[in-house]
């Protein structure tokens, strides 16, 4: 699986630390930056992470900010992305089973380091359910359209 990763300054260590992760357990990872904890504007990392997705060039997508609700809000402007915003386990597993989230977004400032790694690897390992889910999806896509 191919993983793009982006942040903005207030997400640039934990990124630096889900990149460690992501390659320790074999996975290729496409890093979208920032490269420092300057100052910066998570909407362009969100671009870029969101964009590889939509295109195909990563299978998802991983975005960190200070809280994740910018890199959530940026992601999910373009059409096929999923973007989830999760703070703990549940909400990763049920983001993936219920609505095949193919972005995570988290937030640097508002949870640890263990539990952020935590989320990541639960989000990484839950497939899609399908069945009724599918239909859901379907409706989002049919809305991303234009035509409910």
């Amino acid at each position: 699986m191919k993983i793009a990763l982006g942040s903005d300054h207030a997400g640039f260590a934990l990124k630096e630390r889900i990149k460690k992760f992501l390659i320790e357990k074999g996975y290729e990872v496409l890093d979208f930056g920032t490269t420092s904890e300057e100052s910066t504007h998570y909407p362009l990392f969100a671009q870029d992470v969101a964009l590889a997705v939509q295109k195909g060039e990563a299978d998802r997508g991983i975005l960190v900010c200070g809280t994740g609700i910018g890199m959530s809000i940026t992601a999910n402007k373009f059409r096929g992305v999923r973007a989830a915003l999760c703070c703990n386990e549940y909400m990763a597993k049920m983001s993936r089973l219920h609505n095949d989230a193919n972005v995570l977004c988290l937030g640097d400032r508002v949870l640890g380091e263990d539990l952020a790694l935590a989320i990541v690897e639960t989000w990484i390992n839950t497939p899609f359910e399908g069945g009724r889910h599918a239909k859901r999806v379907e409706l989002i896509k049919n809305i991303e359209s234009g035509c409910p």
